[in-house]
């Protein structure tokens, strides 16, 4: 199957029960046995729910892996990842990354022993120096969030299969849509599903997705032990989410580079970070190991004036003032006082999260609309 059909059929089967087109909410904590032991496969929602499986399948079909995860939020499925790990090992992650995983990373792992590393991967052969035999897992967003720098996963790749290293890719931002980093040679994919997957700002959920069975057996074991599940609700609400990413994306997309083309010329905007602008670090990268460029937008104003950047978000009409992402609906943000604020001031501007920075997730409204609503904002 090609990718859009995919979104559609990708893993599902009409249920047996009665033939439906949607997989039912199968809205039960439990299942009868005939016998102990006796089931149809199903005992325990925690461990497994038809309607969760019929989602993890779909995931699974959309990043080209072989096995699914579904959970709670996409810190949960984080966490999963990091409980892989011992105490004493090490982990090297990219500098300019979502503040709720530096802070899982730093104030939850970091005390039981896990010593994490934050460096810039632009240039991946960065990455190496960092590895010795303690190192068992790179962890890459790419876009990063927000200032949007793109990181080479197929190097990325090369150099953690050289040295036996896991490398897991957070692939919230491009989606399956535009990039599919198991594809690239990455181990382990997550997603805040809550983002561009449910597309729809109505539901929290995370996914990881692998090839190799033993490390999805590891994983499977984690998430059923530590419990941290969605509901059938939910995943259901995912899959129905998943079926128009491809039209969606491909508004988000056009959306995104015509507001990134309108801050740049503007006369009050400092820097427009967009990885489609031919002057972008790696640009060159996100051409090859993506489709098109997202709708994600960050942008600073000229002076670096933090009253001025919240006036901008609390004047804007049409993009909602909100944390999240990858809605249907247009949404700005302020990193430093809203996503980012459990990294320090210090740290947070060093990777270019300055007090003006605004994050702009480009929604599929008409593209006029979003540019008059950013023009009456800037002023």
């Amino acid at each position: 199957m090609k990718f859009n059909t995919k979104t559609i059929h990708g893993g599902q089967q009409h249920d047996p029960a009665y033939g439906s087109v949607m997989p039912p909410i199968y809205q039960t904590s439990t299942y009868a046995q005939s016998t102990p032991g006796g089931h149809k496969g199903y005992e325990y929602s925690r461990t497994h729910n038809p309607t969760r499986n019929a989602l993890e399948n779909a995931f699974a079909s959309i990043e080209n892996g072989n096995h699914g995860l579904a959970f709670g939020s996409g810190l949960a499925a984080i966490d999963a990842v990091i409980k892989l790990l011992q105490p004493g090992d090490e982990v090297i992650s990219t500098n300019d990354l979502y503040g709720g995983t530096y802070r899982l990373f730093t104030s939850v792992f970091k005390k039981f022993g896990i010593k994490f590393h934050f460096i810039g991967m632009e240039n991946a052969s960065n990455i190496e120096s960092y590895i010795n035999e303690h190192t068992k897992l790179i962890w890459v967003e790419t876009p990063t969030n927000p200032m949007m720098n793109i990181i080479d996963v197929k190097a990325t790749a090369e150099i953690a299969k050289k040295h036996k290293v896991l490398l897991a890719v957070d692939n919230t931002f491009a989606t399956p849509y535009l990039q599919q980093p198991l594809d690239l040679g990455a181990d382990i994919v997550m997603h805040s599903a809550t983002k561009y997957l449910g597309g729809h700002s109505d539901l929290v959920m995370g996914a990881l997705i692998v090839k190799d069975k033993d490390l999805a057996d590891r994983l499977y074991f984690i998430q059923n032990a530590s419990g941290a599940v969605c509901g059938p609700q939910d995943s259901f609400l995912a899959l129905r989410g998943i079926k128009t990413l491809h039209i969606r994306m491909q508004r988000h997309c056009e959306n995104g580079k015509a507001v990134a083309e309108y801050l740049a010329n503007h006369p009050k905007i400092e820097k427009v970070y967009w990885p489609g602008f031919e002057s972008h670090p790696n640009h060159n990268i996100a051409k090859a190991q993506m489709n098109d460029f997202g709708g994600m937008v960050s942008f600073t104003t000229k002076g670096n004036n933090y009253e001025e950047a919240i006036k901008i978000v609390e004047n804007l009409k049409v993009f909602t003032l909100a944390e999240s992402l990858g809605g249907v609906e247009s949404l700005a943000g302020h990193p430093a006082s809203m996503t980012h604020a459990s990294i320090p001031k210090e740290e947070r501007e060093k990777t270019g999260v300055v007090d003006s920075l605004i994050r702009l997730s480009v929604g599929i409204e008409d593209e006029e609309d979003l540019i008059a609503d950013l023009k009456q904002a800037i002023g």
